[in-house]
């Protein structure tokens, strides 16, 4: 039976060094000669017939951050610009197809539900092609950025667009834009900023403020006919769905990110990711979601609850 030693290992590019003497010709007498198994990530191993040695690497996979769809490897820059850009055009495709639908007579409520759901989830989708580091989430954040300004131009007044106001508010009325959907771009901006895709906070964040709440509204709508006890205004369907559709889309990105190597998924996680949507879940269903925009309560309770239990 092969016997397996460990030692402590330090690596470095192009060289291997070990902790211990190999000197000793005594100590070397003893042993076949070894092959050598080494990558990036994996712990390097030395074999031979009779032995293994197994080295604790300190080469960590959070410390190799990998742009793993980047445009232009060779310009980073570059390439952010362009991700920037592409990123940008698949955000303003989807809002000019919701306003479409919306000028096409789709009942506004869905509508507008459309486009909480989709936007967020498409744009998270699209943070692989930005660079490594603060600079790719930099150029990430400009886009829900720009969005902030277009919700106050249009939200003030200073241009009109009917069609992005009919499609992104409740009742018509522009100045509903300097409410949610404003917080809705602000939370997402903030998030690329100080969380990035190497987070469970953001993925959390995201997928219960866009998939949860989203879905909340328009499964509660249809099958919300059972109210709960202490919120009238909310439906145990809407709620269900809200917690569901918020841990679902959570760990369907959590293993989206996983692929590229930004993060590590786990059950940890997993169990992670079920707490933080209940919790935002059970906020949004309080009668204070009717006085405080769900925009603002379900990213502040995933905030809080993913800086616990991450």
């Amino acid at each position: 039976m092969a016997a397996i030693l460990q030692f402590p290992f330090r690596s470095s590019v192009g060289s291997l060094v070990p902790l211990f003497p190999l000197s000793s010709p005594t100590f070397l007498s003893r042993f076949k000669p070894v092959s050598l198994s080494f990558n990036s990530i994996s712990t390097p191993i030395f074999r031979s017939g009779t032995f293994a040695l197994r080295f604790r690497s300190k080469i960590r996979r959070e410390h190799c951050p990998v742009a793993a769809v980047m445009l232009l490897p060779e310009n980073p820059v570059v390439s952010d610009i362009c991700a920037a850009a592409l990123s940008g055009g698949v955000a303003l495709a989807l809002l000019r197809l919701w306003a479409e639908t919306a000028n096409r007579g789709l009942d506004q409520k869905l509508n507008r539900k459309l486009v909480h759901i989709s936007i967020g989830l498409a744009f998270m989708l699209c943070w692989p092609m930005f660079s490594s580091g603060y600079r790719g989430a930099i150029f990430a954040s400009l886009i829900p950025g720009v969005n902030i300004i277009r919700m106050l131009v249009l939200g003030l007044g200073i241009l009109k667009d009917e069609a992005t106001v009919k499609s992104m508010s409740r009742y018509g009325d522009y100045r509903e834009l300097l409410k949610g959907p404003l917080y809705y771009a602000a939370t997402i901006t903030l998030v690329c900023i100080f969380y990035w895709r190497t987070s469970p906070i953001s993925i959390a964040l995201i997928c219960n403020l866009c998939a949860g709440d989203g879905l909340a509204d328009i499964v509660g709508r249809r099958f919300g006919s059972e109210k709960i006890f202490y919120n009238k205004n909310k439906s145990v369907a809407g709620s269900l769905a809200m917690a569901s559709a918020g841990f679902l889309a959570s760990v369907g990105h959590m293993y989206y990110f996983s692929s590229f190597g930004y993060l590590e998924g786990s059950s940890k996680m997993v169990l992670g990711f079920l707490v933080v949507s209940l919790a935002s879940a059970l906020v949004e269903s309080l009668p204070i979601s009717t006085e405080i925009d769900d925009n603002l309560t379900v990213p502040l309770t995933s905030l809080l609850v993913g800086s616990l239990v991450f």
